[in-house]
């Protein structure tokens, strides 16, 4: 199996799986507590609450790189299927995520998103499973909703000080004469993780917003999981790309591999 094919085959989907209702409070309840059990290393445990909510837990063996990960998604399809998935490797203790709320409407954050899971170790990656237009108002939009599973996971993870990147993208635009726009979102303080990407970006030629410093537009204040990541003192980087940064060419692979030294050292970094 190419786990990375699975991952961006299912988040390329998102705009076709119809429209999103929100998981019930027991629902986000139950995988919320499933996934905790996993991260926690009680499998049985989590494969119980989480059947619960309509989802299970499944292993997956990359058929290329023979790593192994747990892949949490919905046991059914419908609309269980649009909350999104969650892959945790398996083959060592996580120390990172990487977020993907917009998969499609941001397009090749999906693919981003795999890439760096598959390439440095240590990881999850928490994917929506929605466009994020998919829903009543700004239903889908789980980078300003709480009442979605992704919020859910994510906010296992921070409860764990498990530190995150969040990946977003935006369209060129005279106003935003940047490849990549870096925040902390609501978190106030300015970790050396941050500074340091902002290095690396630059040394590569790329222009660099830094939201602590500059004026940027997109710096997430507003989103709800950097808010859950300043309660649960995680570190936590919004992550705006161009579209030159987030396809195939030599900028986007030179943003990729800066954003996969950040994740070594926290991969490297005991918790």
């Amino acid at each position: 199996m190419d786990v990375n094919d699975r991952i961006v085959r299912y988040a390329g989907q998102a705009e076709s799986r119809g429209e999103y209702e929100p998981p019930s409070d027991k629902q986000r309840e139950r995988i919320a507590r499933g996934v905790g059990h996993l991260l926690d290393g009680d499998r049985e445990k989590a494969e119980q609450v989480l059947d619960d909510a309509g989802f299970r837990v499944t292993r997956l063996t990359d058929a290329v790189s023979g790593k192994r990960y747990d892949e949490v998604s919905s046991s059914k399809s419908g609309n269980g299927a649009r909350w999104g998935r969650l892959y945790l490797n398996a083959d060592a203790e996580v120390r990172w995520s990487v977020q993907v709320p917009h998969p499609v409407a941001d397009r090749d954050t999906e693919s981003l998103g795999a890439h760096l899971m598959e390439n440095t170790p240590g990881g999850a990656l928490v994917v929506a499973g929605a466009h994020r237009d998919a829903g009543k108002g700004n239903a889908a939009d789980v980078a300003h909703r709480t009442d979605s599973a992704f919020h859910a996971m994510v906010t296992e993870l921070q409860k764990r000080r498990i530190p995150g990147i969040q990946l977003h993208g935006f369209a060129e635009s005279s106003k935003r004469p940047y490849e990549a726009i870096l925040s902390t979102g609501a978190v106030p303080t300015v970790t050396q993780d941050v500074t340091d990407l902002a290095g690396l970006l630059a040394g590569k030629g790329l222009r660099v917003c830094r939201g602590w410093s500059d004026r940027c537009e997109l710096e997430g204040t507003t989103n709800v999981q950097g808010k859950s990541a300043k309660r649960y003192k995680a570190t936590f980087l919004h992550v705006e790309l161009a579209p030159k940064v987030r396809g195939d060419g030599k900028s986007a692979k030179e943003t990729a591999a800066a954003l996969s030294t950040v994740l070594a050292a926290w991969s490297a970094t005991p918790r």
